[in-house]
């Protein structure tokens, strides 16, 4: 039960991170000019999507050795 919730986690925040890379190389291609900007606005974006990821495999584990049953 568990393991089809983390799957599931684990499909979103792959989805996100692809999201992510790929409109940030669309932008780049479009405004080479500013690809110091969008790297940044990018790897901020990233790091909360993998934020979520840990905090929903933390807080997971932590109620399932709460409640075990």
């Amino acid at each position: 039960m568990y393991g089809l919730g983390y799957g599931v986690a684990v499909l979103g925040i792959a989805l996100g991170m692809g999201l992510i890379g790929y409109s940030a190389l669309q932008g780049m291609a479009r405004q080479p000019e500013a690809i110091g900007k969008l790297q940044t606005v990018m790897l901020i974006a990233l790091a909360f999507v993998e934020l979520t990821f840990f905090l929903t495999l933390f807080l997971g584990n932590g109620l399932v050795n709460v409640n075990p049953h």
